[in-house]
């Protein structure tokens, strides 16, 4: 029987952000643990499914409670729960993500606040030659999933060292490399979400598989592996 993520674990959600505290938490722990007992079967297909076609390392499920040491909001909780699937071996970059909640429910994959040398060589790719990652983006499938880049995370201009009037500005000025799609609470709880949110995730692999050939190279394409 395939895992399918309860409905229960959205009422549970919803109830905490009306009561997101530790005493309210601690009376309703059976019911708590009981979803993610739930939540944790789905991960685990999830992982399955993936390693058909791909090779995950880790497998890294998000705390429920929030780091609020710097935040203006002290509730301890948060209203959500996640997932993240990291990929294995330095040759293979990207990760992907899930993220559980109602009316808000998204996965998303890519590369979010890559490391500065990561993200110089990245940017160096589409100054010299940016018609692959267009392709891929263009491509139908991947752009009705996910439509472009996530343009929240980016300069103003552009970026120390690079031209404000390239004609790949629009893609330089980007700090991060990823695309999302959102499920509706229906889909969230279909007995088919999980091979739909694996679709979701295979439409990537062009795009991780071109990334990975970008930072696994130099610029004249030479192979930064050791052997």
């Amino acid at each position: 029987m395939t895992p399918t993520i309860p409905k229960a674990a959205f009422d549970f959600l919803l109830k905490l952000k009306k009561n997101n505290n530790r005493e309210w938490m601690q009376e309703h722990k059976k019911e708590y643990l009981a979803n993610e007992k739930a939540l944790k079967e789905f991960y685990a297909a999830v992982e399955k499914g993936l390693n058909v076609t791909d090779e995950i390392a880790t497998t890294k499920i998000f705390r429920i409670n929030r780091d609020i040491r710097f935040s203006n909001d002290k509730t301890p909780y948060n209203v959500h729960r996640s997932v993240s699937f990291s990929r294995a071996g330095a040759q293979r970059r990207g990760g992907y993500y899930l993220r559980l909640e109602s009316g808000n429910s998204y996965m998303a994959g890519g590369f979010f606040d890559p490391n500065p040398a990561d993200l110089l060589r990245i940017r160096k790719e589409f100054e010299m030659d940016s018609s692959e990652i267009r392709e891929i983006l263009d491509q139908k499938d991947f752009k009705n999933a996910f439509g472009n880049f996530n343009q929240e995370y980016a300069v103003k201009t552009a970026p120390k060292g690079f031209n404000k009037e390239d004609e790949n500005i629009d893609l330089i000025r980007l700090k991060n490399f990823f695309v999302n799609h959102r499920f509706t609470d229906e889909e969230v709880f279909a007995t088919d979400f999980k091979d739909n949110l694996i679709h979701h995730y295979q439409l990537l692999r062009p795009f991780f598989n071109y990334m990975s050939d970008v930072l696994t190279t130099d610029l004249n394409g030479e192979s930064l592996l050791e052997n």
